[in-house]
């Protein structure tokens, strides 16, 4: 006798959740806590993070990364940040060129060039991030953390057409599809807290799983790429062994210095004369460019960065684009993180990812209390006496 459809979705559904509930219940909290990463790290730097203003100019980028420099000696600048109020210290991320990890980030005295101490709490959201995105497996985004993450954002996916076609033959009526019924006792009162949650929270979930999965699979990526752009995604550069090897030296040597503070009066003459924050990242050694992203207010939601280049050599600008002139599809694309964070809708729908991402665990719990109150409820009925007159217990 062939198995009913609603039978096989029903035990794929407990069976995904038995495999992939942790690992969604992990991801949940780490991403929760992450979703307001830059407001708990001011928070916890704001005696570092501001300064007294002074009636005298900061110092240009090119000195503030030459005393920098001096005082790290061995790492390169990666990033110069800083903010349109002169009361905010500029921030300075390093790179290991020989090592290849990522020194501690520092706060820099915009007077004086020296260094006011590391960011607190760096450290701990990075962990955070490897534990979310990898769940802190050798390999890191390479290895099998980042597949099997990438395993249960399908999972989720599975979850949410699943539980829907479970719940849909079944006309209930709104109040038992949108409110949970606390008062019944036993299975029912889980499965209602069960259903309803993820009833609530389908939307946000789908949107959560559907953007997690553009850092999972290559492929994916380039068909959501495509999907939303209508171009394939731009090939990353990469730097091959020996590529400079009897060439002229680089941007940013001694014999090639770096223009930066050309680039850098040029960005403020025009653009970047009333920015909010900018973020200059200095090219590496086989880069020839200099790229600064910028946010024009500090009412403008994290998504809307600006970008313009300038070659690393002379100054000169070579590019510049705004997040207002681009299509909707590429501002998707290109700012796939905060849509992930719910950002990219405005600071409620923030939240409402950042509570639903603390859901996760509840749905995970209440989904094996569920299996195991089932699993027991079947267990007595088989092991139940049957005789004349007695008649086995209807299932609730």
């Amino acid at each position: 006798m062939p198995v009913p459809l609603r039978t096989v979705l029903f035990r794929l559904h407990w069976a995904l959740g038995l495999i992939a509930g942790l690992v969604l219940a992990v991801v949940g909290v780490t991403g929760a806590m992450m979703s307001y990463e830059e407001a708990i790290v001011d928070l916890a730097n704001a005696d570092r993070a501001r300064i007294a203003v002074l009636d005298r100019p900061h110092l240009g980028p090119e000195a503030l990364v030459a005393r920098v420099g001096a005082q790290r000696p061995g790492l390169r600048v990666s990033t110069l940040t800083i903010a349109g109020d002169p009361a905010i210290v500029p921030r300075v991320r390093f790179a290991d060129d020989t090592s290849g990890a990522r020194p501690p980030s520092v706060y820099l005295d915009p007077y004086h060039g020296t260094l006011r101490g590391e960011i607190r709490g760096e450290a701990t959201f990075a962990t955070i991030r490897g534990l979310h995105r990898w769940l802190l497996l050798p390999g890191e985004g390479r290895g099998w953390g980042r597949t099997i993450t990438g395993a249960a954002a399908v999972a989720l996916l599975a979850f949410l057409a699943t539980g829907l076609y479970l719940r849909w033959p079944k006309a209930h009526a709104w109040r038992i599809w949108l409110r949970p019924s606390l008062r019944r006792p036993g299975r029912p009162r889980y499965w209602s807290l069960h259903a309803v949650a993820g009833t609530w929270l389908l939307p946000v979930y789908a949107v959560i799983a559907l953007t997690g999965l553009w850092w999972s699979y290559e492929p994916y990526r380039s068909a959501a790429t495509r999907l939303l752009t209508g171009k394939a995604p731009e090939a990353r550069a990469g730097r091959k062994a020996g590529e400079r090897q009897g060439e002229a030296s680089p941007v940013g040597s001694t014999e090639n210095p770096l223009a930066l503070d050309r680039a850098w009066a040029a960005f403020r003459a025009e653009e970047g004369a009333s920015a909010a924050l900018a973020t200059v990242t200095l090219p590496g050694r086989d880069a020839t460019r200099i790229r600064i992203r910028w946010i024009a207010a500090a009412s403008d939601a994290p998504k809307a960065r600006n970008e313009s280049t300038f070659d690393a050599a002379t100054g000169t600008r070579l590019s510049r684009v705004r997040f207002s002139d681009e299509a909707l599809g590429r501002q998707i694309a290109e700012s796939m993180l905060e849509v992930h964070r719910g950002r990219f809708f405005g600071g409620v729908f923030a939240l409402v990812f950042c509570l639903a991402a603390l859901m996760m665990p509840l749905l995970a719990i209440t989904g094996l209390v569920l299996y195991v109150l089932r699993r027991r409820a079947g267990a007595a009925r088989r092991s139940a006496p049957r005789g004349p007159g007695l008649v086995a217990e209807p299932r609730p």
